[in-house]
Parts: C-alpha cells; structure tokens; sequence
C-alpha cells in the first residue's frame, strides 16, 4: 500500500519538473550567451554600468576556478593580454593556479564611467580587481604584479611562482 498522500506526490513531481527545467535552461547552448551572462543583441555592447562590470567579473573568476583558462584569458582588457600569449597564460595556470576553488564576488563600486573595482573572495582570501570597459564590454584588468609575472612568460613565470611559494602545484 502507497502511504504518500497524492498532494505530496504531486507536490514532488511539481518540484522535479521545475528542477529539470532548470537545468535544462541553464545548459541551453543559445547563440551568443555565456552561463550566467545575458544574450547581447546581436553582438552589441554589454551594459555600462555596475551590474554589467559584476556580471563580467563573475564570469572571468568562473571561467579561471573551472579551469577554463584561455576563456578568462579572453576577459583581459588588451594590455592584460599584450603581456602574456594566450597559450603561455594557460600553461603558467595549468601549472600553478587553485583549479576548482570557487571565487565569489563580495562587493563591487564603480571607480569613473568605464571603471569599476570589484572584490572577490576565494576561501579566507580577499582580493581587489579592476574592471575596465574597453570598446562594448568590461575587461579584467591585471595588477601591476601579474603583469610583471606575465611578461616573464609562462617558463620563468611558474620558475619564479614555484621559488616564491605562490604556485598551487609544487
């Protein structure tokens, strides 16, 4: 004999249903969308304000916790990435970087039009970023310290990451 009450069971094929439409749409492959980013219509410029620098960074410290290296490389402003190749950034990370740990966005300001600081915290760490809108998005821009790793590139990179204690992997 079934003990479960039909408003229950009900209530429990409500929720699975609503669970399965959920990853069904978070897993969409929709033209031009990013998980957790909006669609831009057709290629047009991501919104400049706080919301749209936030979102970006979310989706920049997504992208480098997944693992998904040259996709959070392809969010540095354009200075960011003249420092480093794409394929050197993703061989020092692979090497060196805390894969998997999730980077949360804790508080975030805007700093002039086109400029935002956000803070971002990954276990008891805390940390401050910049977000530069350059041409119709917001870019991550590296601190002055990366940049000067980076130009290293990625050999002397992970050496001088391994020497200071700083690189994840030994």
């Amino acid at each position: 004999m079934n003990r479960i009450h039909p408003l229950r069971r009900t209530g429990v094929l409500a929720l699975v249903a609503v669970a399965a439409l959920g990853l069904s749409t978070a897993c969409s492959d929709d033209a031009g969308t990013t998980p957790g980013r909006p669609a831009q219509a057709a290629g047009g410029p991501e919104p400049k304000n706080l919301d749209g620098a936030k979102l970006a960074a979310q989706t920049v410290f997504d992208r480098f916790a997944g693992g998904d290296f040259a996709g959070a490389w392809d969010m540095y402003t354009a200075a960011g990435q003249r420092a480093i190749s794409k394929a050197d950034y993703v061989q020092l990370n692979q090497a060196c970087s805390r894969k998997g740990l999730a980077i949360r966005l804790t508080s975030a300001r805007m700093d002039g039009p086109d400029r935002a600081v956000v803070i971002a915290r990954q276990l008891a760490a805390a940390q401050s970023y910049t977000m530069v809108y350059e041409t119709t998005a917001w870019k991550l821009e590296p601190a002055q310290a990366g940049l000067a790793l980076y130009r290293q590139g990625a050999v002397k990179a992970i050496a001088a990451q391994k020497k200071a204690g700083t690189c994840a992997t030994k």
